[in-house]
């Protein structure tokens, strides 16, 4: 793999030492663009470094793998360069390196998430009915790393709006609470938590309907989240929070809850699968239908 990077600020006090950065995609689409924007402002909010990478695959002919030529590669090159500019007089204090590296998206991106706090990557939309679509780099970079993956949509507003954030309180989730804090912090808004339950397989629809049995399972699924929360509310009691813990499908009350927030943050199981990248069925539903930036924060 042949690695071109550009740093800047050099001497500069995130130099040497360097603990944690955020990545960002880029491959000069539009897209990509918007995610790398977003990841300036996330590394500036953070005071962390932003490296911007561009991957450029060896090419097939026939059963030959030919690698980029110099020209392809001095290509990249001006266009992460000119990238690089344009932030930094948006985000003048920001430590940024480029980097266009020869080899395979997946590995480049996902041995990146080493030392990166986060990985930025762009979805494109497909309309208003059918959601985003993400390529299948992204759901496998999502797959494959130990730290959060943002994708970010290709008209994203910058909003800083309340982070909306799904939990299920039947799993360990101190990863995807301990992000959500943090970043509300960071940013100074408010989380509202979502939890989804299910009616017991024993009630019947007599039962379902019944407002006493209704409320009575609510309030214990609310009882449950809160106590969840509790510990984190108070490590962090200058963040604003409201929970709800309604019956009904997970993915569905996250993306319509999410259309008029800020990002809306997903936990997914950390396992692997012969059958490849699984990142679970309510993850994968927000990431193709959120109208808003999705972060997916591995759990372990």
């Amino acid at each position: 793999m042949t690695r071109t990077g550009f740093p800047s600020n050099a001497g500069g006090p995130q130099a040497s030492g360097m603990i944690g950065s955020v990545v960002a995609g880029f491959d000069g689409s539009p897209q990509s663009s918007v995610a790398a924007y977003w990841a300036a402002r996330e590394a500036d909010l953070r005071a962390v470094p932003l490296r911007l990478i561009h991957v450029q695959e060896p090419s097939a002919l026939g059963h030959v793998f030919r690698a980029p030529d110099s020209r392809s590669r001095r290509s990249a090159q001006h266009l992460l360069a000119r990238t690089a500019d344009e932030l930094r007089r948006t985000f003048p204090a920001l430590d940024i390196s480029i980097h266009s590296v020869d080899g395979r998206p997946v590995d480049v991106l996902s041995e990146s998430a080493a030392d990166s706090d986060t990985i930025v990557l762009g979805s494109r939309a497909l309309g208003p009915v059918m959601g985003f679509v993400l390529g299948s780099v992204s759901m496998a970079v999502i797959g494959a790393t130990n730290c959060p993956v943002v994708s970010v949509r290709d008209k994203d507003d910058a909003s800083y709006g309340d982070l909306v954030v799904g939990v299920d309180v039947h799993q360990h989730c101190e990863a995807l609470l301990r992000f959500a804090f943090d970043e509300a912090e960071q940013r100074g808004c408010g989380i509202r938590f979502l939890s989804a339950w299910a009616l017991p397989p024993f009630v019947g629809y007599g039962a379902a309907y019944d407002p006493r049995v209704h409320a009575q399972l609510e309030m214990s699924a609310k009882a449950t989240l809160d106590d969840v929360l509790m510990p984190w509310k108070k490590r962090y009691p200058d963040v604003r929070t409201t929970a709800q813990a309604n019956v009904g499908h997970a993915a569905t009350q996250l993306v319509d809850s999410g259309r008029e927030a800020g990002p809306t943050v997903v936990g997914r199981r950390v396992r692997d699968s012969s059958m490849g990248t699984r990142i679970g069925p309510v993850a994968h539903a927000v990431l193709h239908h959120a109208r808003t930036p999705v972060v997916v924060v591995p759990l372990t």
